[in-house]
């Protein structure tokens, strides 16, 4: 019998001096990749000595953790009792066993006679042996010892978010986000911070793995949160001076919750003066020449958040209270105006302050700058500058190069790939066979991974995935097709001049579309939307575009290493969004540190990648002014190359199955891929982790 090969790191020596110390102690855990979960009958004691041979000391002691067990589904306290069991293993050598049994009828009356015991616990020894890696107990499939706080963080957050917002029917069910008040930025502040507590006053040592990293991302969140709390209040103490009347609506407000009887004269009093307030707020402001564009959005949202606030306190009592409803409504109808065009006077005053550099391409947004960018690369537990991250794009664009010349030549263009490119995109199908055309497309890409045995995919899944087309002003923005709950194709209408037809076809044939099928569909963002409601569904909390778009494209990257793309004309199909994805690295990047304008990335799409340039303006269009954030773009490649080194770890290093590795990754939802990894190696971490895995290899 030899024992499976876990690794041979992380194993500990358990042994205690006494059977005083023994009878009070818990028995020390073994790691995840342990012998087995143990017995679960209280009145059973006995003692585990791990000898290992080679090492002249045994390494430290490892707390008991019910993760660590994964052969069984349940779990037991154990404590040691002297010299009853005697296992001596170790990872790749011969296991042997001696059992030693002191004066057993006085230890174990009534209980389960000791050979039973050998030979259940030597069972589970032989169902370790059989298995490449360690199962994991169903339960932690759902949940760990912090999920539950984290559910419970999630809906006190909403609980206050939905208690402080205007109601918005008279039902008292709807509610309406708005601009956040002083009171609401208060309770979630403190809400934020008595979490922080209850995980400082958590068991963090004695977790098990998939704990740890919910309490390191829980713990995240709540910064972040509080974080965004802060600017929050930062920006709404700067506007503060343009609705000096806010207080008092909040107050109407803060009397509707509680349903307190109103004295309908005295408030049509109070509206008036409010109305005279904001008149003179707007007289004042009209001299204002400018305001930061955050900050003109800021007085709208805070303004147009006080107007539905109005709403929903003059919606509770009007009608029902016969004094309020006599008084109130000529007031309240003046003062709703006068918000309205408050807030419109507010948002027509704001300037974007930008540090782009002019250009000719229309396209206007704001370089966050070099500072911001390393803090949210800090956030999403990406070690590396974006200098350096640059760098990785520039030389994944070098592999692209190679592989697209070797096509290029296959296809008799010689190194002129352009010209390859151009026969590629000419390969379109007629206006309105998209549809057909993308579903062959996804049933090859599907039998080549059932064929490869890659993934599990669950047959609802296969089932259920819709299709739909996109609109022609979506195009406009997107040009290519999207997926998710469906996919949504990208391909002419009527409405479009010819050249934008033509354009839509060529940047959507089958060769381009065949490498990103299945990462819209299955086993890409279809299956992630399929499997994220039913999986560990309280981690949606802890979205990440390295993980959402990682995930998909790091399909397009494994399927070419396994061979998918058959001919030269698939294979620079699927290069050119490899190359599509090098180049949004390093457009997004350097727009945002400064670099380059919006047309130099136009251009660098266009020039460098092959794009039609109405698609390369959209694609940059959607980076700058399509309310995605600053790293979104760098998310692709990056999750996918994190995958990729991953796999490396564990597929290629032998830990695991193609199947194993990805049914485990697309069970853990949605979060940092680092904190994935953590899981798969079960990685020792404190309380006070931060990102420090290195996963690109720039000598390579």
């Amino acid at each position: 019998m030899r024992f499976p090969p876990w690794g041979g790191e992380g194993w500990g020596f358990l042994n205690y001096d006494t059977p005083k110390s023994l009878a009070q102690k818990p028995l020390p855990a073994l790691p995840r990749e342990g012998i087995a979960q143990a017995l679960s009958f209280p009145p059973l004691k006995f003692l585990l000595t791990l000898d290992y041979g080679p090492w002249t000391s045994p390494p430290a002691n490892i707390p008991l953790q019910p993760a660590n067990f994964p052969l069984v589904n349940f779990m037991m306290r154990a404590y040691f009792y002297p010299a009853l069991i005697y296992p001596i293993f170790h990872p790749g050598k011969q296991i042997t066993a001696t059992m030693h049994v002191k004066n057993l009828q006085q230890q174990f009356k009534h209980l389960i006679k000791p050979a039973l015991i050998f030979s259940i616990l030597f069972g589970w020894i032989g169902l370790a042996s059989a298995q490449t890696v360690p199962a994991k107990s169903p339960m932690y499939e759902q949940a760990s010892e912090v999920s539950g706080l984290i559910i419970q963080y999630g809906q006190d957050m909403d609980a206050i978010r939905s208690f402080y917002s205007p109601y918005t029917s008279i039902d008292g069910y709807e509610n309406q986000s708005v601009q956040t008040s002083p009171e609401e930025r208060k309770r979630l502040n403190d809400i934020g911070n008595e979490y922080l507590e209850k995980l400082k006053q958590s068991d963090f040592d004695n977790m098990s793995i998939y704990g740890k990293v919910d309490y390191t991302l829980l713990k995240k969140q709540i910064v972040f949160d509080l974080g965004a709390i802060k600017l929050d209040d930062d920006e709404y103490n700067k506007i503060t001076a343009y609705i000096p009347f806010a207080d008092e609506i909040y107050q109407l407000e803060k009397k509707r919750r509680r349903g307190i009887s109103l004295d309908g004269q005295e408030v049509a009093l109070e509206l008036n003066n409010i109305i005279k307030e904001v008149n003179t707020a707007q007289a004042s402001f009209a001299s204002v020449k400018s305001l930061d564009m955050p900050l003109a959005r800021k007085g709208k949202a805070a303004v147009l958040g006080l107007k539905s606030r109005l709403k929903s306190f003059y919606d509770f009592y009007n009608g029902y209270d016969p004094a309020f409803t006599w008084w109130i409504p000529k007031p309240y109808q003046k003062l709703d105006t006068a918000l309205d065009k408050y807030a419109t006077l507010l948002l027509s005053k704001g300037k974007i302050n930008t540090t782009q550099k002019p250009d000719s391409s229309g396209i206007k947004g704001v370089p966050v700058g070099h500072d911001e960018l390393v803090r949210q690369l800090k956030a999403e537990m990406i070690p590396y500058s974006p200098e350096e991250l640059i760098k990785l794009a520039n030389k994944e664009f070098a592999f692209c190069d190679k592989e697209m010349l070797k096509a290029s030549n296959e296809m008799g263009f010689g190194n002129d790939w352009h010209k390859a490119l151009e026969k590629v995109k000419n390969s379109y199908v007629p206006a309105g066979k998209q549809p057909e055309a993308i579903l062959k497309l996804y049933n090859d890409a599907l039998t080549f991974i059932k064929g490869h045995d890659l993934i599990t995919i669950p047959p609802l899944a296969e089932e259920t995935w819709g299709m739909t087309m996109m609109t022609p002003q979506q195009q406009l923005v997107n040009p290519f097709f999207l997926g998710g709950s469906e996919i949504i194709i990208s391909y002419p209408t009527n409405t479009m001049d010819e050249a934008d037809k033509l354009m839509s076809m060529r940047g959507n044939n089958p060769y381009f579309s065949r490498g990103t099928v299945q990462h819209e569909l299955l086993p890409g963002h279809n299956l992630q939307f399929f499997m994220n409601s039913r999986y560990k569904s309280y981690r949606n909390m802890f979205y990440t575009p390295f993980w959402i778009e990682g995930w998909s494209l790091y399909w397009e990257l494994l399927l070419y290493d396994q061979g998918f793309a058959q001919t030269p004309e698939q294979r620079i199909g699927m290069l050119f969004w490899r190359m599509h994805r090098c180049a949004r690295i390093i457009f997004s990047l350097n727009y945002h540190l400064g670099n380059w304008t919006p047309q130099q990335c136009i251009d660098f799409l266009v020039d460098r990648v092959g794009h039609e340039r109405a698609n390369a303006e959209g694609e940059v269009r959607r980076s700058f002014q399509g309310g995605y954030s600053p790293l979104y773009q760098v998310a692709y490649l990056t999750g996918g190359l994190q995958l990729m080194s991953l796999k490396r770890e564990m597929v290629d290093g032998g830990k695991m199955t193609y199947k194993q590795f990805h049914d485990a990754i697309i069970k853990e939802n949605t979060m940092p891929i680092e904190m994935v990894r953590a899981t798969l190696i079960n990685q020792a971490l404190t309380r006070d982790f931060t990102t420090q895995w290195k996963f690109y290899d720039f000598g390579r």
